[in-house]
């Protein structure tokens, strides 16, 4: 019999008994910043600094001659790198702290991310979910760790079978799943393949 996987139950986080403290997830594909994009960031945040937006400015009267993508725009690439291995299930994000720019980025740099699970815990208030806790670290084309931030985000607990063990198995195939089924051409002689 075919595996069947569900993209909504693989692709897009996990359950908090799916992480342990120190793994580390590498999340690919990285991201090459454009100026297009790093314009558009900055008048849709009304992050309108000539620093970011100004070739002519950058060129005379900044330190890198250049201009630099907005930290924030990084910050915001790097969490939604890193979403499908660790928040895409989350119920809620907490919160994000100690947020570092280590290192500039300019037009044409390509960005990597990665997050190690630094802690988990059942939440006090709310036994069927828990809270993970996570250091994201993105570096560029050369491996120059550019931004590092920790954040945290509420996640569901993995329900309980019918006998009541908890299933620990992430990202597993789906047995009878009563979800879409995937298409393979062959007709079963009921309308579905």
């Amino acid at each position: 019999m075919p595996r069947v996987f569900l993209a909504r139950e693989t692709r897009f986080g996990g359950y908090l008994e799916d992480y342990e403290p120190g793994d580390v997830y590498h999340h690919w594909p990285g991201k090459t910043v454009t100026e297009a994009e790093v314009h558009l960031f900055c008048m849709l945040t009304f992050a309108v600094n000539p620093l970011h937006i100004d070739a002519n400015f950058a060129t005379r009267e900044t330190e890198q001659g250049r201009n630099i993508a907005v930290g924030t725009y990084i910050y915001s690439l790097l969490l939604g790198m890193s979403v499908p291995d660790i928040s895409g299930r989350a119920i809620a994000n907490l919160g994000a702290e100690s947020l570092r720019h280590l290192a500039p980025v300019h037009f044409g740099d390509t960005i990597y991310g990665s997050t190690e699970v630094v802690g988990t815990r059942v939440s006090a208030s709310r036994p069927r979910a828990g809270i993970l806790t996570v250091d994201t670290t993105g570096a560029n084309q050369e491996g120059k760790v550019v931004c590092t931030f920790r954040r945290s985000v509420l996640l569901p607990r993995r329900p309980a079978t019918e006998g009541g063990a908890m299933v620990t198995a992430a990202r597993s195939p789906v047995e009878g799943s009563a979800g879409p089924r995937l298409r393979s051409g062959a007709d079963d002689g009921d309308g579905r393949s």
